[in-house]
């Protein structure tokens, strides 16, 4: 199998929304993005399914290892060999890369964070940096996009939150913030035990109100921030928004029943927004 195949399995093989996005791209920026992607799905993957979190540190580690190996001409790893020759293109730079590793590192180090400004940190890692790389790939002219990128990110990354309550919950973790959960007097214990009915009570619903209505702020923030002239290039980012914002509001209309279920949209309605956006431009 080339590099190329081995990400377009990965990629495709996720269930992403982001997939359905990629599709309407060009192919040099399909190829990149798609290389990006299932570099960030490999270093993700090392933590959810690496039940020892000595054995998954250790592949992490393995894996910063070979970014600067990459970076220094010797890729060893499919992802890296199938990245490489796009970040001169796209400016993809190897801190760009270390940065969604030392995100995955905080899901070893820590299960549990105490305010909103501690999560914010990990969502810059994980999702505000993949951001501004995936802008970047697809192709802007104005500074700001940057930003828009950046928040788009986060706003991402918490819907993912949101719908990953009880996956998370699962694997002991909890990302809603200490400080709103006393806020609600939502108790932890009450989340890991994913049962129904006692997780929906309505200071579990109210709380993730709240987390809903932060994360369409930050949608509304983020395509604020977008520039018009970068608005046809970064049309894959707003195919992201969109699918991603319909499913935020599924699990609205759900009534955040998400402890004992992932919620998620059919692909046919993802290709469908994607195909939407396209076409709107918006």
């Amino acid at each position: 199998m080339s590099p190329e195949q081995y990400v377009q399995d990965k990629a495709a093989g996720s269930g992403s929304s982001f997939y359905y996005a990629f599709l309407f791209l060009p192919p040099p920026r399909r190829a990149a993005i798609t290389a990006f992607y299932a570099f960030c799905r490999e270093v993700d993957d090392v933590v959810d399914e690496t039940s020892d979190a000595g054995v998954a540190a250790t592949k992490l580690a393995w894996w910063r290892k070979e970014v600067a190996s990459a970076f220094a001409g010797q890729p060893s790893h499919p992802v890296m060999r199938a990245l490489m020759p796009h970040v001169a293109n796209y400016d993809i730079r190897a801190e760009h890369l270390q940065a969604v590793i030392e995100g995955c590192q905080m899901d070893l180090d820590q299960t549990r964070y105490l305010d909103f400004a501690g999560l914010q940190r990990y969502c810059h890692l994980v999702a505000g940096v993949v951001g501004e790389v995936a802008s970047g790939i697809f192709g802007r002219s104005e500074p700001a996009t940057i930003a828009y990128a950046h928040t788009l990110g986060q706003a991402l990354q918490l819907t993912n939150i949101i719908r990953d309550v009880g996956d998370d919950a699962r694997r002991g973790r909890i990302y809603l913030p200490v400080s709103e959960l006393q806020q609600f007097d939502v108790k932890a214990h009450e989340i890991l035990k994913r049962e129904k009915p006692w997780g929906y009570s309505e200071r579990f619903t109210a709380l993730m109100q709240f987390q809903a209505q932060r994360a369409h702020r930050l949608y509304d923030e983020a395509l604020a921030l977008l520039p018009e002239a970068d608005r046809r290039t970064q049309k894959t980012g707003l195919m992201m928004a969109n699918i991603y914002r319909a499913l935020l509001r599924e699990i609205e209309a759900e009534q955040f029943q998400v402890l004992h279920q992932r919620i998620s949209l059919t692909p046919l309605r993802k290709l469908w927004i994607a195909m939407r956006t396209n076409w709107r431009g918006r």
